[in-house]
């Protein structure tokens, strides 16, 4: 008798909807709103009419994509897996890359979605929405921060503050530089961070 072959387990609705988003994230930083289902169903290789039994529509698959960039889990995966044995500003300059490829992620997603036109509906422009949105931007700034924080931890005794504090500060101007024009990069802002604007000689 012929053993029937049994057929792997299929996707939950979340994996599935993991699965067209993480298809969909280039595609829509490439083309904004314009991009098509079908687009993202043949990146995805599955058939446009499976996107619609898990997203009611394309605006759902946009607002999944923006959800998803503005997530913090990579960054902060990334982060964790500095290794805590090298100096300090080896370990923040790894950690300024991590922040720097999440914020701009996030904004080439924002950028190519409301450049291109993309909004949200009336219905769903609610006060409730928005403090819903405010807290998950708190909730995912405070994740990166512990996650930074634990980067001081070994260099407590050297600090003027808590390490979660500085931190706070580090992620702020992190952050910020991005956004301020002639703002140092790379080594310049850590050792800047770190040690103050003042040469050596000046600071004695």
């Amino acid at each position: 008798m012929t053993e029937k072959r049994r057929r792997a387990p299929g996707m939950s609705p979340e994996e599935r909807r993991a699965m067209i988003v993480a298809a969909a994230l280039p595609l829509v930083a490439e083309y904004g709103t314009a991009v098509t289902t079908s687009q993202i169903a043949r990146a995805a290789g599955i058939g446009e009419a499976t996107i619609f039994r898990v997203f009611a529509d394309k605006e759902e698959v946009l607002d999944a994509c923006m959800h998803e960039a503005m997530r913090p889990d990579n960054a902060v995966k990334q982060i964790a897996s500095i290794s805590l044995d090298q100096p300090l500003p080896d370990r923040l300059s790894e950690a300024a890359d991590a922040l720097s490829a999440h914020l701009t992620r996030m904004g080439t997603i924002a950028g190519a979605l409301y450049g291109s036109g993309h909004r949200r509906p009336a219905r769903e422009a609610t006060v409730q929405n928005e403090q819903e949105m405010e807290r998950g931007r708190i909730a995912s700034i405070e994740v990166i921060k512990d996650a930074v924080a634990e980067l001081f931890e070994p260099d407590q005794d050297r600090l003027r503050l808590p390490a979660g504090q500085i931190a706070g500060v580090f992620l702020a101007l992190t952050f910020t530089r991005g956004r301020v024009n002639g703002l140092a990069e790379g080594a310049d802002l850590i050792e800047i961070f770190l040690y103050g604007a003042l040469k050596a000689e000046e600071q004695a």
